[in-house]
């Protein structure tokens, strides 16, 4: 396609969005209007199903379908950094220098490394019940993890981090959020359909489908995270140029020769 034709095509594309959005910007509540259909049905449908935190209902619940796709989003995004970022056959894994941190950061990242951890496995776990849910926790736990580079140095961080392992985790973690939609068609309802008992309200076990599949996104996200960011410092700092490891393509051609 030439360049006039991608702009006319660009032209009719944002048009058609423009009236949509227009559209859609004029048939909403006026700000500081008491009247908030979706916001009720939503609080409505969050008790419900006894799920204290109203956003963990919408993401997990009410919307679950659409958090797939932002999961599946995430997942491609890793696989695409890894495939881009891989190591080609013109470079060599070098070895660094360690880098001396200061004392005092050295303590505070030793420190501060169990709490982080901590606090996005409470964040994971208490999704349904309070503020936060998979992504955020998950989200905490990776940068956690990156406090070992922090306070000490990347081979630290390399002796910690499994990437191998989490690569097998993130998918893992992905295709269970695809697979636990299943259960509502297993159960004769639509998919991703709430089946499991909702427990007391309030309590860790509320929720049903919901803390299940909040799980699922956080080990997802973390792992997904602590493997992009792997590709980005891989290639950033222990990778070098081919031609410094003391062979040539001349002398590889008479070595087969």
């Amino acid at each position: 396609m030439s360049r006039t034709g991608r702009i006319r095509l660009f032209l009719c594309a944002a048009a058609v969005i423009a009236v949509a959005y227009t559209l859609a910007c004029t048939g909403l509540p006026h700000f500081g209007s008491a009247v908030h259909p979706y916001g009720d049905r939503a609080v409505a449908a969050t008790l419900k199903q006894r799920t204290a935190n109203t956003i963990s209902s919408i993401n997990f619940d009410q919307r679950a379908f659409d958090t797939l796709g932002e999961e599946s989003i995430l997942l491609g995004s890793v696989l695409g950094a890894t495939a881009l970022l891989r190591r080609t056959g013109d470079e060599r894994r070098s070895r660094r220098r360690a880098d001396r941190a200061l004392p005092s950061t050295r303590l505070f990242g030793t420190l501060l490394l169990p709490v982080a951890l901590l606090t996005g496995i409470y964040i994971i776990a208490h999704g349904q019940l309070s503020p936060g849910g998979g992504f955020q926790g998950g989200v905490i736990l990776a940068t956690a993890l990156h406090l070992a580079y922090v306070a000490a140095d990347y081979r630290a961080l390399e002796r910690i981090r499994p990437r191998e392992l989490l690569d097998s985790v993130d998918a893992v973690a992905a295709g269970a959020f695809t697979c636990l939609g299943l259960a509502g068609l297993f159960a004769g309802a639509a998919y991703l359909k709430n089946v499991l008992p909702l427990g007391t309200f309030n309590t860790l076990s509320s929720g049903g489908m919901v803390p299940v599949i909040n799980a699922a996104v956080g080990v997802e996200v973390a792992s997904g995270v602590i493997v992009l960011l792997a590709c980005f410092l891989d290639q950033t700092i222990t990778t070098s140029p081919g031609e410094s490891d003391g062979t040539d393509a001349s002398d590889t051609r008479e070595r087969t020769s």
